[in-house]
C-alpha cells in the first residue's frame, strides 16, 4: 500500500483487521449476554491482553507495543465496531497507562505498565465530583503529607469500572493548594485500600461497566503513590485527557459503524412493498448523510492521535476535543438512524440497538460535555472572549 496522508500505515491496517477478527468471534451478543446477566468482560479483556492489543500505545521495555495513541484508538473502534466495546480501555491503558508513562518514576513503570499491557490489571480513574462538574479548578478532594505517607480525604463520582480495577489514578490537590489554580497530585490508590468505599450508581442504560461513587475517608498511601510531581501542572492531567477524548471519539465512532452496518444491512434485505426498503430515498438518504459524518469524524481522530503521538500537546488538545465532539454526534445520530431505518424493530432486543441508543447519547456528555468543547473552540481555535 502506498502511504500517504489520507490512508494508515500497514502495520495499523493489519492491526485493525486482526482485532476485527477477535471481537467479531465475542460480538454484540456475548456483550449483550453480560449486560443481562450482570456479568463482566472478562473474557474478553483477557483475550485481548492475551494478544497484546490491550497495551500497544505502552512502550516495549514494559511489556507493551511500542506504538501510539494512533494504535490503542483503532483497537477501540474495531471492538465497538463488532459489538464489543471495551469502556476500561479508555481509562486503563490511555489514560493510566499514559500518564504513568510519561510522568511516572522507573519504579511505578516497571510495577504498574506490564500489567496494564497484558490486562492482568485494570486501574481506574478518579476525576469528576459531585461539586465540580466540568470545573476541575474546584476539585476538594485533598492529599496530605503524613511522614512517608499521603493521607486522602473526598469524593468522587461517576467513576468507572471500580468493581473490575485493583487500583485508582486519583486526582487530588494537596491540601494547602485548596484555592487558586489547580495542581494536581495524582495519586495510585489500591481499591482494597482502608477507608476508600464505594457505592454503585443505578443507570437507566445498561452496560457490562458499572459507575461508582467513591469515598476517601483518611485513606493512606506511601510517598511512592505520587505520580509526577505535586507541584507538576496541568501538564501531567492533561497528558492523560487528551487520550482520554481520542478514546472518547474511537468509542463512539466505532458504535456508529456498527449501527450504520446494522441499519444497511436491514435495508438491503427488508421488503415492505414491491422492493427492499433501502430503495427509497426516504431511508437511504439519512444512511448515506450518516456515512458521510462518520468518514469525517474518523478522520478528525486519527488526526488527534498523530498530533498525539508526534508530541504536539496543543495541537493535540485542540483537535482531541473536535473529535470527541465529532464522534459524540455522530454516534447518536447514527443510532437514530438505524433504529428508524429499522421501524419497530429498532427498539427489539434481538436488533441490539434499543440500549445503544441510550449509550450513545453519553458521547456527548462524558467525558466532557460539548458545550465545554465548543467553549474550548472558541477560545482556544477562533480566539474568542472566554465564556466561563
Amino acid at each position: 500500500m502506498t502511504s500517504t496522508m489520507f490512508t494508515e500505515p500497514d502495520e495499523r491496517v493489519a492491526l485493525r483487521e486482526a482485532v476485527a477478527k477477535l471481537a467479531t468471534s465475542y460480538g454484540h451478543s456475548y456483550v449483550a449476554e453480560k449486560t443481562r446477566t450482570d456479568g463482566k468482560l472478562t473474557e474478553l479483556w483477557q483475550d485481548m491482553g492475551k494478544h497484546g492489543f490491550l497495551g500497544v500505545n505502552i512502550p516495549e521495555e514494559y511489556g507493551g507495543g511500542g506504538g501510539g495513541m494512533s494504535d490503542l484508538a483503532a483497537v477501540l473502534e474495531e471492538l465497538a465496531a463488532a459489538g464489543a466495546p471495551l469502556l476500561m480501555m479508555v481509562v486503563s491503558p490511555a489514560i493510566c497507562g499514559t500518564i504513568i508513562s510519561r510522568c511516572g518514576t522507573e519504579a511505578q513503570k516497571q510495577e504498574y505498565l506490564p500489567k496494564i499491557a497484558d490486562g492482568s490489571m485494570i486501574m481506574a480513574f478518579a476525576i469528576t465530583e459531585p461539586d465540580a462538574g466540568s470545573n476541575s479548578h474546584q476539585i476538594t478532594t485533598t492529599s496530605t503529607k503524613d511522614g512517608d505517607e499521603w493521607v486522602i480525604t473526598g469524593q468522587k463520582t461517576y467513576i468507572s469500572g471500580v468493581d473490575e480495577a485493583d487500583a485508582i489514578l486519583v486526582v487530588t490537590r494537596t491540601a494547602d493548594a485548596k484555592t487558586g489554580k489547580l495542581k494536581p497530585a495524582l495519586m495510585i490508590v489500591p481499591t482494597d485500600a482502608k477507608g476508600l468505599e464505594r457505592q454503585v450508581i443505578p443507570m437507566d442504560f445498561h452496560a457490562p461497566e458499572k459507575q461508582f461513587t467513591l469515598f476517601f475517608d483518611n485513606v493512606r498511601v506511601p510517598a511512592t503513590s505520587l505520580v509526577g510531581d505535586e507541584d507538576g501542572g496541568l501538564w501531567q492531567l492533561f497528558a492523560g485527557l487528551n487520550p482520554e477524548r481520542i478514546m472518547g471519539a474511537a468509542f463512539s465512532n466505532g458504535m456508529a459503524r456498527f449501527a450504520l452496518a446494522k441499519a444497511v444491512e436491514y435495508a438491503k434485505t427488508r421488503k415492505v412493498w414491491k422492493d427492499v426498503i433501502g430503495t427509497h430515498q426516504g431511508i437511504a438518504h439519512p444512511l448515506a448523510k450518516s456515512k458521510i459524518e462518520l468518514e469525517q469524524s474518523r478522520l478528525l481522530q486519527q488526526k488527534a492521535a498523530a498530533l498525539y503521538d508526534a508530541g504536539d500537546d496543543m495541537a493535540a488538545g485542540e483537535y482531541a476535543n473536535m473529535a470527541k465532539y465529532s464522534g459524540g454526534e455522530v454516534a447518536c445520530n447514527t443510532l437514530d438512524v438505524a433504529v428508524h431505518t429499522h421501524g419497530g424493530n429498532g427498539l427489539a432486543q434481538e436488533y441490539g440497538l434499543g440500549n445503544m441508543l441510550l449509550a450513545a447519547r453519553l458521547g456527548r456528555i462524558a467525558p466532557v460535555s460539548r458545550e465545554m468543547i465548543l467553549n474550548f473552540v472558541a477560545m482556544h481555535s477562533l480566539g474568542l472572549p472566554k465564556s466561563y
